[in-house]
């Protein structure tokens, strides 16, 4: 009998701390969860936010996610359009890692500052399909350029993917940043820095 008693209190003993360390590790899990990036907005919802905006800017948002052709032909002339307003380009292709890490960053920054703002993408080295395919998975609110040649990201000087070109109103170059943008913030601060704006 006495040898069941202890039993039974080994037990419940063994109970507490399997149930502690489970609670424990559900705390961990959650405190972690919450110092996770933020979720990029829904498509619809970006838009949303973006209405309103100058009609140069709204004609980029009604391209959204789109793959546009033409070369660099088309590709300036759309940044000639664009006079008047800052404008940032993004260089990336669906094979490029890190340009999958900085996406979610432009999803969630450029529907908070693209009614001041002109946002292009320019994709390059890609299949069609390929490229297609990730903006599916990556929807963003402005449409992309394709640049099978490099012809376009090499006019930079830029080395690598990502690079984001920035375009002062006047259409001027202002400032070319290679590699991913990590944060938010990280970006936003260079609009302000380069465009004084937002």
């Amino acid at each position: 009998m006495r040898r069941l008693v202890f039993v039974v209190i080994g037990l419940g003993l063994v109970a507490i701390i399997v149930i502690g360390l489970v609670q424990a590790s559900g705390k961990s899990t959650s405190s972690s969860d919450s110092s996770s990036p933020a979720r990029a907005p829904s498509l619809a919802r970006a838009q949303k936010q973006l209405q309103g905006s100058p009609p140069a800017l709204a004609s980029l948002h009604r391209q959204a996610g789109r793959l546009l052709g033409g070369g660099p032909g088309a590709y300036d002339a759309r940044l000639r359009s664009l006079r008047g307003h800052p404008v940032v380009v993004n260089f990336w292709a669906a094979w490029c890692g890190p340009c999958r890490v900085e996406f979610p960053v432009l999803q969630r920054t450029v529907p908070t500052v693209g009614r001041q703002v002109a946002f292009m993408g320019v994709d390059v080295e890609d299949s069609n399909a390929a490229a297609a395919k990730f903006l599916r998975q990556h929807p963003v609110v402005y449409p992309s350029y394709e640049d099978p040649h490099r012809s376009l990201i090499n006019d930079l000087g830029a080395q690598g993917l990502p690079t984001t070109a920035y375009y002062d109103k006047r259409g001027k170059l202002a400032y070319v940043h290679q590699g991913p943008y990590a944060t938010d913030a990280a970006l936003k601060r260079d609009i302000r820095r380069y465009l004084g704006t937002t």
